[in-house]
């Protein structure tokens, strides 16, 4: 199909299979739904997970098979873009933005989730936002790598006609247990590897196409580093993490490592968000002084890390959603969290929604035209992104942030305790 075009920008879906790597037969069913400008040069790419994905499958060739005689459609049908449409925010810089998901079967009501302590999901998110690097938007990548090869000119203008970005800078963001995901696919390739090979999670992932003769990649290792994504900024909306002994480890080991990578990276929480603050292990972030966070390990206090968190007075777990979701409405519903009683808490496709489209477009501002963030942690901590979020009212709209003890409404390491006024 071909993609849509609205105004200047485009938008397409690609479904693919990612073996998480190449000698081991584990594989996922992933989709990508991106914008990307109508004249493919764009600056950068923002790589947005989103909270309702699942685990591995061992019957990938069964399924391809059987796809593959019937209609050859997806075998699923979520579209995380219509949750997360912020594509507004991209249209000023020239950037793209794509959201990844990845399931087995879902029915309504009734869909398979990860609950958020798994480093797989980020591990598919990288490889995702480095497969629209290397080939852009298409699922016949096996053409592209025939075209490197001059088998003929009709490949050649595959590729030229499907490619869609001039760097490989991504910027990784996610919501709810979404959010813990792109904590790990903002590490990097070499980081993914290294902490995979510890949790006995290996990854040199392999992309395969659903045709029914299988067509794949080489392994990622053996790209070429600029057609691999490089992760310039990291964007967490309430992040949720979980841990269950051998299913979900948890995010932590990525943690500890961005602490001390130099990337611009945000944390924002709502005041009345019980599914970071609460139900989270560990919580996105804590009022209690010297409780273990995902904050505390991402900014230890002293240390040189880039972590900064903001919180949204009112702010929900779902007020950040540009569509209403059922299932996510659930951790907000007064049943299931009292933090939110009595308070206006911001519902899906509201002012909330607006102000992180907002936030989105000002995080992509810090980035010149192709390159990634210019200037050390003083120039990060003084940038005019932080400057503007540093108010009750950052944008100007009707979202208020909740000051911290020393009156600031961003946090970081180095600064007092993040504790709120009494």
């Amino acid at each position: 199909m071909d993609p849509i075009r609205i105004n200047n920008y485009c938008f397409d879906r690609i479904h693919l299979w990612i073996q998480y790597e190449w000698q081991i037969p584990q594989f996922m069913e992933v989709v990508i739904e991106v914008f990307y400008p109508k004249n493919r040069q764009a600056n950068g790419l923002v790589m947005f997970s989103h909270g309702f994905l699942v685990g591995n499958d061992l019957l990938y060739y069964p399924k391809k098979i059987i796809g593959a005689f019937l209609d050859n459609s997806p075998l699923f049908d979520i579209n995380p873009s219509a949750y997360y449409n912020y594509s507004e925010a991209i249209v000023e810089k020239n950037w793209a933005m794509a959201f990844v998901s990845a399931a087995h079967s879902q029915a309504i009501g009734i869909p398979g989730i990860d609950i958020g302590g798994s480093p797989r999901v980020g591990q598919e998110t990288y490889a995702a936002a480095s497969y629209l690097i290397k080939y852009g938007c298409t699922d016949f990548f096996y053409k592209e790598e025939s075209s490197t090869q001059n088998q003929g000119f009709f490949d050649n203008a595959i590729a030229e006609s499907s490619k869609f970005l001039v760097s490989n800078n991504v910027i990784f963001a996610g919501h709810s247990v979404g959010g813990a995901h792109a904590q790990a696919a903002a590490c990097g390739f070499e980081k993914l590897q290294e902490l995979g090979r510890q949790q006995y999670r290996m990854y040199d992932p392999v992309i395969f196409d659903r045709e029914f003769l299988p067509a794949y990649t080489d392994r990622l290792s053996q790209w070429d580093p600029s057609e691999r994504a490089n992760p310039v900024g990291l964007l967490q909306l309430s992040p949720v993490d979980q841990q269950i002994w051998l299913i979900s480890p948890g995010m932590k080991p990525y943690r500890d490592a961005l602490a001390t990578t130099p990337i611009p990276s945000v944390m924002i929480v709502g005041e009345c968000d019980c599914a970071c603050l609460d139900s989270s292990t560990p919580p996105g972030w804590s009022e209690t002084p010297g409780k273990e966070s995902q904050f505390t390990q991402l900014s230890p206090p002293e240390s040189d890390s880039w972590a900064v968190v903001a919180r949204v007075e009112n702010g929900s777990h779902c007020g950040y959603l540009t569509e209403k979701s059922d299932l996510c409405s659930l951790a907000d519903d007064p049943s299931q969290c009292k933090r939110g009683e009595g308070k206006p808490i911001y519902c899906s496709g509201g002012e909330e929604s607006v102000f992180t489209t907002e936030l989105i477009k000002r995080f992509i501002d810090l980035y010149p035209d192709g390159a990634g963030f210019e200037g050390d942690r003083d120039a990060w901590i003084g940038s005019q992104f932080l400057t503007d979020l540093n108010q009750e009212n950052p944008d100007g709209g009707v979202v208020k942030l909740v000051p911290f003890s020393n009156g600031e409404y961003i946090n970081y390491a180095g600064q007092v305790p993040a504790v709120t006024p009494s």
